[in-house]
């Protein structure tokens, strides 16, 4: 059995008790980054044998897990922090198994994506999560225009080297909309900014961005203003 375990975005507190229990259950966890993992494990006092599974390995340790959980072997999936699955490989796994007919679920928890969200004050009742954008402008702009119609909350991941950058690009593309940029969420300085992108923007000119972002971002029609 494939068990996707979502863990502490920040907090440890925050992981689950189902999440400890099936941590310490499992034959093997294939972890994004064995040593923040090895981390997380050795706080809970939890001893499991640990594979590398990330973006740059992903095609070489696939076969791998596939090949223990074909053995009748249960593996636990994890990612840096939050759900896996989310801007993270672990879908593969999850095609995988269904392509194999290998039994898989999921044991929910922590995601920055839907925390930002509610924290944001902005709609909620559909939005649209893009993940990382592309890191040069050009590429970036195009990536960002194909929501420029839509009216749902936009939400995306940046880190702090591309933050400003990032909302230059979102003020030119979308406009002077409202939005929240949400940092370092359940940790000791957690902060969430709300305002129109460009006053989030000159924030920035006297204060450097520090960790990482979730940006939340008004739909069309929803707290935008003049179009640039």
């Amino acid at each position: 059995m494939l068990y996707l375990v979502a863990t502490p975005i920040g907090n440890l507190e925050d992981i689950t008790l189902r999440a400890l229990a099936t941590l310490r259950a499992v034959d093997v966890v294939a972890s994004e980054d064995t040593r923040k993992t090895g981390l997380l494990l050795k706080h809970f006092d939890i001893k499991k044998p640990q594979i590398a599974f990330h973006e740059h390995n992903e095609q070489q340790a696939l076969p791998r897990i596939m090949g223990l959980l074909a053995a009748g072997q249960s593996v636990a999936l994890v990612s840096n922090a939050g759900t896996p699955g989310i801007a993270d490989p672990g879908f593969t796994l999850v095609r995988a198994c269904i392509e194999q007919g290998l039994p898989y679920t999921m044991i929910p928890g922590p995601s920055a994506v839907v925390m930002a969200l509610v924290l944001s004050g902005l709609p909620t009742h559909a939005f649209t999560f893009r993940g990382f954008p592309p890191r040069k402008s050009g590429k970036r702009r195009r990536f960002l225009a194909v929501d420029q119609a839509s009216p749902h909350t936009l939400v995306f991941y940046e880190s702090p080297h591309r933050l400003q950058a990032f909302l230059a690009d979102a003020l030119a593309v979308y406009g002077d909309r409202e939005a929240a940029l949400a940092n370092e969420l359940t940790k000791l300085f957690e902060t969430v900014e709300h305002g129109r992108l460009s006053a989030l923007l000159a924030k920035f000119e006297s204060e450097e961005p520090r960790g990482e972002y979730v940006v939340v971002i008004a739909g069309a029609g929803a707290g935008a203003g003049a179009e640039a």
